[in-house]
This record gives structure tokens, C-alpha cells and sequence, in this order.
């Protein structure tokens, strides 16, 4: 996740310093344009994925944990290392969770300070830039097929699980599937959010605009 500061909010009525009309779009428009990437970029799609495989990968070593335990006969040395094994897996998914949450608090930031900066002006053929339908659909299609991936692996999981490590195969399959799963459909929110965010708030914009998009 950038570390890069978001621009601030447009200054309340009494502090505005701008000279003229035109400075004022154009710092709005630098504004929003540094939001908009910042919001619905494929660098933020990439840091999404990037959580979930981190998730993954802490899960794969919970699930191998419990394979270990259920297949250690009772042995406090087997059941010490499977409980080491299973506190390394949640210390990798701990700092993942704890960054997606960040990462959707700085979402809402980020719809905020642009609707912020919206709402200071009007600018109808800028702010059409802000559609982006075609970044919107790249991130609705390639989360519809993350979302289809988590479904086929929970189910081929539990449909070929067999032998000494049945355990594994279901609880990595499963567990794995659903937050592959559950990233997709993250994704799949929020391109529908954008795509009405853009009904709600550019659709008089749109109207005003003498060419429209």
C-alpha cells in the first residue's frame, strides 16, 4: 500500500486563496485525478490480491498444523511443533488482515476527499475522465473470475480429498477457497460502488456537459 500522502481536502470558503476560476479547476482536477488512481487503479486491484496471497499462504500453514496434530499419534513433541507450525501460519495472516482493514479504511478516505473536491466546483468534461468504465469492468471481470476460482477449489477440495492427508487437502482447499473467494467479491463491491458512485454523483454532469462522455 502507498505510503504516498492523499492529497488534502479544498480548504473551507474563507481560506480559499485561488486567483481565479481556472487555477481553481485545475487544482481540482490535479486533485481528483490522484485520487482517482489512487482509488480505483490497478495498483490497488494488485494490493488486494497481494493480502489475499499473504492470507493463503498463513492459512496453508494452519491447515498443516492441523494435518500434523490429527496424524501425530499424541506425541507432545509432533503436537509442540504442529502448535509452532500453526502460530507461524496466523503471524502471516495476523499483518494481512490487518492491512486490508487499512486498505478499506483509506478507500473510504479517498471516496470522501473526492467527493470533497467535486462538490467545490463544477467541471462536467474533467470530471467525465472520472468514469473510467473500462478500468471499473477490468476490475468486475477479473474479480468475478477470482470469486468463480475460490468456489471450484473449495469444491474440488472436498470432492478429492483422500488419504493420510485428507485433513490438509479440505481444511487448504476450504479455507483457501473461500478467502480467494471472499477477495473477489471484495473486488466485484467494488467496482458496483463506483459504478454507482458514478450514477449518483456525475449523472448531472453528465447532463450538463454539452458533448456528454
Amino acid at each position: 500500500m502507498s505510503r504516498v500522502p492523499l492529497p488534502p481536502p479544498p480548504p473551507p470558503p474563507h481560506l480559499r486563496t485561488w486567483p481565479d476560476r481556472g487555477s481553481l479547476l485545475s487544482d481540482r482536477a490535479g486533485a481528483l485525478t490522484v485520487l482517482h488512481r489512487r482509488g480505483l487503479g490497478l495498483a490497488q486491484l494488485g494490493v488486494l490480491w497481494l493480502m489475499a496471497l499473504s492470507a493463503l499462504c498463513g492459512w496453508s500453514g494452519v491447515a498443516g498444523a492441523v494435518q500434523m496434530a490429527s496424524s501425530s499419534g499424541g506425541f507432545p513433541l509432533d503436537l509442540l511443533f504442529a502448535l509452532l507450525v500453526a502460530v507461524v501460519g496466523l503471524a502471516i495472516m495476523a499483518p494481512a488482515m490487518v492491512v486490508m482493514v487499512l486498505w478499506f479504511r483509506r478507500q473510504r478516505r479517498i471516496r470522501q476527499l473526492t467527493d470533497a473536491w467535486l462538490a467545490l466546483d463544477s467541471d462536467p468534461a474533467a470530471d467525465n475522465r472520472l468514469r473510467s468504465p473500462g478500468l471499473s469492468l477490468t476490475w468486475m471481470l477479473l474479480s468475478f473470475l477470482l470469486c468463480g476460482l475460490g468456489i471450484l477449489s473449495s469444491y474440488a477440495s472436498a470432492a478429492t480429498a483422500s488419504g493420510s492427508e485428507a485433513v490438509f487437502q479440505v481444511l487448504l482447499g476450504m479455507g483457501g477457497g473461500l478467502i480467494i473467494w471472499v477477495t473477489g467479491l471484495l473486488g466485484v463491491r467494488k467496482a458496483f460502488g463506483h459504478r454507482q458512485w458514478v450514477m449518483s454523483r456525475l449523472g448531472r454532469s453528465r447532463k450538463s456537459s454539452p458533448r456528454g462522455d
